[in-house]
Order: C-alpha cells, then structure tokens, then sequence
C-alpha cells in the first residue's frame, strides 16, 4: 500500500481527473490489481471502475502489473520481472526489452530468485537490496554445483560409495576422500604395471615390482617408489644416448671422409694420434661397407 500521504494525492488526482485504470478483479470477484486505486476512490467518494481478468494465469497478471509502479526500485522491478518470467515462460530477454530493465539486473534477478528465493521475496518488498543478494546467491549456487558435481562424480566412478551417502553411512566429503583414495591406489598400480613392461622389454630379468608387492617383499609404496626412480634414470639414459648419438651424427662427414682414402698418409697420421680406443672405433667405422 502507498504510505498515507501518497493515498491522500491518489485520491485528489482520481477526483480531479477520474479513475484512469479500472480495478482489476477475477471471476469469483477477488481483487487482483487495483486496491491503492479502490482505496483512493473511497477517499475521493468516486464510483470505483471494476473489470474481470479472465486469463488462466493470475500470478503471472499480478507480477506484470506490480513491475511499473513508479515507488519501486530497479532492483524490485527486476526481481518481480523474475518471478513474472518463472510464471509465464516468458523470456528475459523480452520482459527486459518490454519493461525497459537491464538484462544484466533482470539476469541477476533470476538468479537470486532460483537459488535463494528467500532473499528474492526481501528484494521484492525492498528490503534487502539486489546486489546483495546476487553476491549471496550466486556463492550459494556455485556451492550447489559443487555439490552436484560430487555427487556426480561417485555416481559414475563409486556407485557403492554414492548408495552410503545416500544412506546416511558416509558424508560427500568422506565418499569423495574414499574415491580419491581408490583412483590415487589405481594410479600407483598402474603406474608399476607400467614399469615393469617396460622393465622386461628392456631386458632385466629382476622380478617384477608388482610380484615383489603382491608377495609382501616390499610395499606397494615402496614399490611405486623403485618405478619412480627406474623411469626416471630410463628416460634419462635416453636422453644421454640420443645426445651422443647426436654428436656422432653431426661428426659423421669426418668419418666419411676418411672412409674415402683409408690408406692414405692423412688417414694415418689422424689415427696416430688418437687414444687405443677411439682409434679401433674409428678403424672400424672407416672400414664399414
């Protein structure tokens, strides 16, 4: 209702200049739009103007009529924009053209009134303010997503952990401690599983990691541990084979050189003066076919 004052002007403009806007009723004749107007008209001593709203959405009627009120705020017109659009199916994008609102405020709107609908009736009346409560619910929604996602996840990798949950027997963060806990074990096997392929492939004939394990020679631990280190130094006596290979290739046109004139006096003098065992290596490669 307008505060007292206001009510006063309402009726002097209504017994002035007449009712403009008729008071807006439903079937059964209860008042839907209109009771500052019928108040005013009492005031006023003026014939009040009735008419029927026959459509099948009365909320949504009432919301559309409350959101031009010229006393409301931004922030109310916006969020009774909202709560409009959830009744009607109307798009944001058209109210928010239709009503002169930002799309920006009216989106806000929303989502205050989707994920805290508590606080949406508080911007309504014009108690609380709408970016405020934006901030509110958009950290209670991305919390609700985060739970979702949880809740998600041990659906599809855990399902067993996700019926204790859903039991009561374990909390999200238990269930989720206890996935991580199964994939980080998963991991580690693999990971060992992994080693000792490429163990075997290269040769060794020590046991396998995952036999020492299963055995209790060792832990598991311990044994990702030891597959750790072994692909470690691997990849690193790669990286010094590729290296030396390397040198050789870019030093392979001195030995091609001498490869073409292997009796002559240069040849000769060159390998003199080499140690042993580069010279037997440089004899050799000179005399490959």
């Amino acid at each position: 209702m307008l505060d007292p004052d206001e009510l006063l002007d309402l009726a002097e403009s209504i017994k002035t200049d007449g009712l403009l806007q008729d008071i807006v009723l439903n079937t059964d004749g209860v008042l839907l739009d209109g009771r500052n107007r019928l108040a005013a008209c009492e005031i006023a001593g003026v014939e009040p103007r009735f008419t029927t709203y026959t459509g099948d959405n009365p909320r949504a009627m009432i919301f559309s009529k409350n959101v031009v009120r010229r006393h409301l705020s931004k922030g109310q017109q916006a969020m009774i924009t909202a709560m409009a659009c959830s009744l009607s199916g109307h798009s944001l994008r058209g109210l928010a053209k239709t009503h002169g609102l930002s799309r920006t405020r009216l989106s806000a709107a929303s989502i205050v009134f989707q994920h805290t609908p508590d606080l949406a009736e508080q911007v309504r009346i014009g108690a609380f303010p709408l970016d405020a409560a934006y901030d509110i619910a958009r950290e209670t929604k991305a919390q609700a997503e985060a739970f979702q996602e949880k809740r998600d996840r041990l659906t599809e990798h855990a399902p067993d952990l996700a019926k204790q949950v859903t039991e009561g027997r374990l909390t999200l963060d238990e269930a989720i401690a206890a996935l991580e806990e199964r994939q980080e074990a998963s991991r580690i096997r693999k990971q060992i599983a992994d080693a000792d392929t490429l163990h075997l492939a290269d040769g060794h004939t020590t046991p396998p990691l995952a036999q020492l394990a299963e055995q209790g020679d060792i832990t598991w631990h311990q044994a990702n541990q030891r597959a750790e280190e072994f692909l470690v130094r691997r990849q690193e006596a790669i990286g010094r084979a590729q290296h030396r290979l390397q040198l050789i290739a870019e030093s392979w046109t001195a030995v091609q050189d001498l490869a073409a004139r292997p009796g002559t006096q240069l040849t000769r003098d060159i390998l003199s003066g080499l140690v042993p065992e580069v010279r037997l290596l440089a004899q050799r490669l000179i005399t490959l076919d």
